[in-house]
């Protein structure tokens, strides 16, 4: 037989005293509560205003509407709701009058209750664009204990459904979302709220998605639907495109399957849309395996719009001029599939490749066709199309650790498009393993492409730290090179310190969770931009890939120069959460710090 919890039945005083006073404050077991007498009758409310905590017993009731003195937020009385969103309802609680006396009910706390209704006030915060209320509600949720995911996933049903097509907030989301389970709890936190408001940004003032459908009763296979997805991305047929890509998955297409399809129509456009293309698809993919692949009809179909409307390599100048780019690639392409066969027997008779840290070098190179040649021979000589990818990585990270001081500002954001393209190709290829196609292995092509187009940013290189002079006038201990670290991302400009801090600290061996953890505040505490958060995740996934090898310390010093080059900003979102979080802590706001 099931328990069930009492109520807690907490005396006010009597009628004539609650009556004479207008409002009468009393302890409750988890909030304070006020009990108001309002045109003959008693109300009880959480005193606690839940838009900033003020005490509503200093408010004012008019009409059986009481008014929060500080922001104005107004309630009904009776049940606490409110008529202003962005405040919350108030708890209410039950009133009852015996023997002349005033007594107020208090439930139990109820868990489930209390989960339920932060996630209805997580969809109620994002669906109005309140970021107080989503801050609140990432908060009481994971201290609750929910699962980050189910949070991940309100974002994705919202951010898919009222819009049409796939937004950078996504993108932001999954990321951040990626990086919960590396992060100490309070950052978790700041990573999904800043992931669940840009989410939030986007779909504000949009008009719900047009859902298509598959083909009904179409006989297509699904190497039939690949041809006919590839021959709409190319002449940008958006309903094309969807119909294939929903019928794949109505047909009951793995998500190795949906994921080849996909990724190889985003690859038939080299680097399409400066790399976005290919990394949203990525992350589409990503975000599935964080919430579940049973939402794939909802969230896929809104890669469509990038797929179809994407430019590629071919339609830039820079791509075909003075090299033609493109024809070496068309080139290689063609004999790709070829160097993977012979690359695969020869892993298979044991034969080893190159290093990974070599190739990266020689993807470096001044020629492009030496580049190409680098590859292919890596390829034929047997290194897996992920060690093909890893080097790539780590060559596009090279590029943002050398990134010169002659450059302008904005320039930072090209060699972040290639690394954080070269990102997503490796993480690709991880999903579909040493028999990916060459289809999709063509990418790492394409990317060693756009790291040869970016060489120009680091004429002249700038040395990375502990090249020019020795780093030995820093400090040794590690909580001090990471309070260095965050004191230094307070002024702009500051990039190569930062990054002489953090390669200083790696150097030193210290343990480099917790450097993590401040590179991570160093961006979750600013008003950060799409590009810095794509550059937070790629940089600490590609370190992971390496461990604290001297290519792994190079990733994390170049994440750590990129950060601080993107810092400080107005922190308006930090302000939020602190706002949001010592609400929590039931601090009064109103008293100050």
């Amino acid at each position: 037989m099931a328990v069930v919890a009492e109520m807690t039945r907490l005396k006010v005083g009597t009628v004539d005293e609650v009556r004479e006073k207008g409002v009468v404050v009393v302890a409750g077991p988890y909030c304070p509560i006020a009990v108001f007498y309002h045109d003959g009758q008693f109300f009880a409310v959480d005193n606690r205003c839940p838009h900033m905590g003020f005490p509503l017993h200093k408010g004012s009731v008019q009409d059986g509407i009481l008014t929060c003195p500080w922001h104005h937020a107004r309630f009904d009385l009776s049940s606490g709701c409110t008529f202003d969103l962005w405040a919350d309802d108030v708890p209410s609680f039950s009133v009852e009058v015996q023997d002349g006396e005033v007594f107020v009910l208090v439930p139990p706390i109820d868990s489930e209750r209390i989960r339920a209704h932060w996630l209805r006030r997580l969809r109620e915060g994002m669906e109005h664009g309140l970021d107080l209320v989503i801050a609140k509600a990432v908060i009481h949720l994971l201290h609750a204990n929910a699962d980050y995911r189910d949070l991940v996933r309100v974002g994705a049903e919202l951010g898919t459904r009222y819009r049409n097509s796939w937004a950078s907030g996504m993108t932001i989301l999954t990321a951040m979302a990626n990086l919960v389970p590396l992060l100490p709890a309070e950052e978790g936190m700041r990573a999904l709220f800043h992931g669940l408001s840009h989410v939030a940004s986007d779909i504000q003032g949009q008009a719900t998605r047009r859902e298509r459908q598959p083909l009904e009763g179409s006989t297509a296979t699904l190497e039939q639907l690949k041809r006919w997805l590839r021959h709409w991305t190319l002449v940008r047929h958006r309903d094309g495109a969807e119909r294939c890509l929903l019928t794949a998955l109505a047909n009951g297409a793995s998500p190795t399957e949906i994921a080849d399809l996909l990724f190889t129509a985003a690859t038939d456009r080299p680097f399409a849309d400066g790399g976005h293309l290919l990394d949203f698809c990525n992350k589409g993919m990503e975000l599935l395996e964080l919430i579940g692949w049973e939402l794939a009809p909802q969230v896929l179909p809104t890669l469509t719009t990038q797929l179809v409307s994407s430019r590629g390599g071919e339609e830039s100048s820079a791509w075909r001029y003075p090299v033609d780019l493109v024809a070496l690639l068309r080139e290689a392409e063609e004999r790709l599939p070829e160097w993977l066969k012979e690359g695969q027997e020869r892993r298979k008779n044991g034969q080893s490749p190159m290093p990974v840290a070599k190739l990266a070098a020689e993807l470096l190179r001044e020629n492009p066709q030496d580049i190409l040649e680098a590859l292919a021979e890596a390829t034929r000589k047997g290194m897996p199309p992920t060690e093909l990818s890893k080097a790539l990585c780590y060559a596009a990270a090279l590029r943002i650790a050398r990134f010169g001081q002659s450059n302008e500002f904005g320039d930072w954001i090209t060699v972040l498009h290639t690394f954080s393209y070269c990102n997503a190709v490796h993480q690709t290829l991880k999903r579909l393993g040493d028999g990916a196609p060459s289809e999709v292995v063509r990418a790492v092509w394409h990317g060693a492409m756009a790291v040869y187009l970016d060489r120009f940013l680091n004429i002249p290189p700038e040395p990375l730290p502990g090249e020019r002079k020795p780093l030995d006038d820093l400090p040794t201990d590690g909580e001090e090179l990471r309070r260095a670290i965050l004191e230094t991302c307070d002024r702009t400009g500051q990039d190569l310190t930062v990054a002489a801090l953090a390669a200083r600290y790696l150097q030193l061996g210290h343990p480099v969770e917790p450097l993590i953890a401040t590179l991570a505040h160093c961006v979750l505490r600013e008003d950060a931009d799409f590009h810095t958060f794509q550059m937070l995740e790629a940089g600490i996934r590609q370190f992971h890939e390496w461990g604290t090898t001297t290519e792994g310390q190079h990733i994390l010093v170049a994440t750590a120069r990129y950060i601080a080059a993107h810092a400080p900003t107005q922190r308006a979102s930090e302000q939020t959460f602190r706002i949001a979080w010592r609400l929590h802590r039931g601090e009064a706001l109103y008293e100050g710090e």
